[in-house]
């Protein structure tokens, strides 16, 4: 087991010739990240974390556990990472508060919970399956959600908890690129530019494939920096930014309102399912189709075979995968 755990990182595109079995893929988020940009200890931090996130879902793996436990595992790792706009790292919105979106889907039987809009939820993935199995529904929000996780003895934090130094800056210097800005209309097709600075989509997600060969697709964010009047995004919503069956599973990052707008994660499942097309292509064409409507971001999809597909717009996207003998791959830039 040790051995399987300390294998060596190696790159996507060895890992791709040897066409080898995936059983976990995850991501950190899309968006201008530059390697120009990014320090040595820095990018040794997301590689190093990205790792645990792995390591931690393949233990549930090998453990014989389901595919939403090795999920889980995974995002959890992330969610507690300052590091990724989750969890504790989450980004601030435009009054100052955090507010997490998380979802899950089993692909075995379809069955999905999400939560969206929540303040006080250490972690949100965790409610969103407790959703799934514990209650009728599938999406709860704000107040409502936190009750139910309340109820269901998780983990509630003061809200102060997810304050961290580089995001709470983050929406100050967007706030003063917002009151400098011109009166501008903004449709649906053109990013406000008090966004511009903030082109690091930091959603995180994990898709699993477990010994039975059920598929289990999870997605956990803290949204855009200073999003406004409430709003949410893909990534609690099943079929856009998450979604499982027994063919594949996808979750993605980016700018949520063109993957609400194309169902992203559903079409890739669609086009394998109808045009009979092998994951990676259903995956570039949809990103393609994303890129072509004005948006950007990434998605990450693992099939029933364990084969894997990663496409994404933007200058980089954090991302990682581990086979079923336990090597280990992460990228980061284009």
């Amino acid at each position: 087991m040790k051995k399987l755990l300390l294998a060596s990182i190696v790159t996507f595109s060895l890992m791709m010739s040897a066409q080898k079995k995936y059983v976990l893929v995850i991501h950190g988020g899309a968006g201008t990240i530059l390697k120009s940009n990014m320090t040595t200890e820095k990018e040794n931090a997301y590689k190093a974390k990205l790792t645990e996130a792995l390591k931690a879902g393949y233990a549930e793996i090998q453990k014989g556990n389901t595919s939403i436990d090795a999920v889980a595992a995974s995002i959890m790792i992330m969610e507690d990472s300052p590091l990724f706009n989750a969890g504790k790292g989450a980004v601030f919105t435009a009054d100052g508060t955090n507010e997490l979106d998380a979802s899950i889907m089993y692909g075995k039987d379809k069955s999905a919970g999400a939560i969206a809009g929540v303040h006080t939820i250490k972690n949100p993935i965790k409610t969103a399956i407790a959703v799934m199995q514990k209650s009728e529904h599938v999406m709860l929000s704000g107040v409502g959600a936190e009750q139910f996780a309340k109820e269901q003895n998780l983990e509630i934090v003061d809200p102060k908890y997810f304050w961290t130094k580089d995001r709470w800056e983050g929406l100050q210097k967007l706030k003063q690129k917002e009151q400098s800005k011109t009166n501008k209309k903004v449709s649906q097709n053109t990013l406000p530019e008090s966004y511009e600075i903030d082109q690091k989509f930091g959603t995180v997600g994990a898709v699993a494939l477990d010994k039975n060969g059920n598929i289990t697709a999870g997605t956990s964010t803290g949204g855009m920096t200073n999003k406004k009047y409430g709003r949410i995004g893909d990534a609690p919503i099943i079929g856009a930014g998450t979604y499982a069956d027994s063919q594949v599973g996808i979750s993605a990052t980016g700018w949520g309102e063109y993957f609400i707008r194309a169902t992203a994660a559903r079409t890739i499942a669609a086009k394998m399912e109808y045009q009979n097309k092998d994951v990676r292509t259903a995956a570039q064409e949809t990103i393609d189709e994303i890129e072509k409507m004005g948006g950007d971001g990434g998605l990450i999809a693992l099939d029933k075979d364990g084969n894997i597909a990663m496409p994404f717009n933007t200058a980089g996207m954090y991302r990682g995968a581990i086979t079923e003998d336990g090597e280990i791959m992460i990228e980061i830039y284009k």
